[in-house]
């Protein structure tokens, strides 16, 4: 008795009604076979009839779907949409449409979509709970897609990755990384995150320290040095709108050299190769002007005298 008071109502009600159902198919055998196996048949010709209608309405449905979102995609393409919106909205389509076609085939089978909808409301209740954090990475990706901190093509650099973005999707961002490795990030912790983006200004400035001895005239070291980067063509002057000439100047009085700092601005593309270019082009050339690069120093003081 304390089992069968375990179980729901709403179970021992359908098997009675089934165990009813099985009972009166078994008494129309007996009594009328023949009655009995043509409504059978009908019913499961009519059944059969509700599943082929299904099939054929997902294998449409599908085919029309991808229709959808290659029309979707080249009219983005044609306004010349960005490729973080264009990806989002593809996505965004293609699932609701998905599930839109899932009910819809399972009302041709005669399902009730009525308890189907409240049933997929509760599911998406309890799903929604369970995967909050899924629910973060969506809205962070309608956040990116609105304030547009960066777009598809841009080098950024966030959650302790850099690289150059390849796509965005509804909950997370994929970046290519300088060593080709596919880092996928996720859209909530990175509209929260910090994000460094290089590619969004169209000028940098390149920063670089060099260490000289002390005695070594830091003035004429200076003017050297300016010279040496304007002789790179890649680098910009004053005429460029937002850049400025090449400054070098003395930055800091270190324990075994002097330390100077030069700045000079070029585009984004070229920051790279004018860093390594200018770093290398330094090291060969400041010695043969004469300057020279410092190594530790200790000096140390010996007192002879006796206590």
């Amino acid at each position: 008795m304390i089992f069968l008071q375990a179980i729901p109502k709403d179970t021992v009600n359908v098997a009675d009604s089934a165990k009813v159902a099985l009972q009166e198919a078994a008494s129309q055998i007996s009594t009328d076979p023949e009655v009995f196996f043509r409504e059978f048949g009908q019913q499961a010709l009519q059944f059969g009839l509700k599943v082929l209608a299904a099939l054929i309405i997902y294998v449409v449905g599908v085919w029309l779907i991808r229709r959808i979102n290659g029309l979707l995609r080249r009219g983005l393409e044609k306004r010349k949409a960005e490729k973080t919106l264009a990806t989002f909205v593809s996505s965004l389509v293609s699932i609701s449409l998905t599930i839109l076609l899932i009910v819809i085939t399972i009302s041709t089978l005669g399902i009730n979509t009525t308890s189907l909808a409240a049933v997929l409301a509760a599911g998406g209740m309890a799903i929604g709970m369970a995967l909050s954090g899924t629910v973060q990475n969506f809205a962070g990706g309608i956040m990116i897609l609105v304030f547009k901190p960066f777009k598809v093509g841009d080098f950024i650099e966030a959650q302790g990755f850099a690289g150059t973005v390849e796509e965005v999707t509804m909950v997370s961002t994929k970046i290519r990384t300088t060593d080709n490795r596919s880092v996928i990030l996720p859209n909530g912790a990175l509209s929260n995150g910090n994000i460094n983006n290089f590619s969004i200004k169209e000028l940098r400035r390149v920063d670089l320290t060099v260490d000289i001895t002390y005695g070594d005239d830091a003035d004429a070291c200076s003017e050297f040095l300016k010279d040496l980067i304007r002789s790179d063509e890649r680098v910009l002057d004053a005429s460029t709108p937002g850049a400025d000439d090449p400054f070098v100047e003395v930055l800091a009085l270190k324990e075994s050299s002097v330390q100077l700092v030069t700045r000079s601005w070029v585009r984004a593309a070229d920051y790279w190769p004018v860093y390594f270019s200018l770093n290398r082009a330094i090291y060969r050339e400041l010695p043969r002007a004469g300057f020279h690069f410092p190594f530790p120093q200790l000096d140390v003081h010996i007192d002879r005298k006796k206590s």
